[in-house]
């Protein structure tokens, strides 16, 4: 039986590492075996990849260097852990996924987002996850958060302007695929978003 696949999306501050927390405990906790994992990354090649783009240094990248990149990186994902996973029966629970892409390098970056759909049928085929939860807040509060938290990567970097588009582009994407979608108020105290994505987990695990 085919596993779940699960991403948890969401701009700069909005608490996805202590939350990715939270749900692989749950999930473990009702005895599901569970593969965590995050993009760009979760495979030694898709960490190098990573460096690259994240290297506040690498200010001359081309957008479309970085869309290449975070699919070539995507691609090694799937082969080597995403794919062989679900076809375990293991649950994949991912720290971002296309959808990032459709919104960074789409809405932040001005790609055109039927280029990146192109890439997506491509390196994916007809994958898309099951299920995502979309941690949101406004931009100016997570990028507050995350500037407390460290040196600015490449990313982090950019202007609020970006991550606005950002934002946007999450939220109509919610808009448009609700079954799959679940969007998360996280700029509440953490146990009241953790509140919510208990209800989101429990609405998942009854299927």
């Amino acid at each position: 039986m085919r596993g779940k696949f699960i991403t948890v999306e969401g701009s700069e501050g909005v608490g996805k590492t202590s939350n990715l927390n939270f749900i692989e405990q749950i999930l473990q906790e009702t005895g599901i075996k569970v593969v965590r994992t995050r993009e760009p990354g979760g495979t030694p090649l898709g960490e190098s990849i990573r460096e690259l783009l994240l290297d506040a240094g690498q200010d001359n990248m081309c957008d479309d260097t970085e869309l290449l990149l975070m699919f070539a990186a995507r691609a090694q994902h799937l082969h080597e852990v995403i794919l062989p996973g679900l076809k375990a029966g293991k649950w994949i629970l991912c720290d971002r996924f296309t959808d990032a892409t459709y919104a960074y390098q789409g809405g932040g970056r001005g790609i055109e987002m039927s280029r990146i759909a192109v890439l997506e049928e491509w390196v994916q085929q007809d994958l898309r996850p099951d299920h995502t939860l979309l941690l949101d807040m406004p931009v100016a509060e997570g990028l507050a958060r995350a500037g407390a938290r460290s040196e600015p990567d490449r990313f982090e970097q950019q202007k609020q302007a970006f991550f606005e588009r950002v934002r946007q582009t999450y939220l109509q994407r919610a808009k448009a695929e609700p079954q799959r979608f679940h969007v998360i108020d996280a700029s509440q105290p953490l146990n009241r978003v953790q509140a919510q994505i208990s209800q989101v987990l429990d609405q998942i695990l009854a299927e």
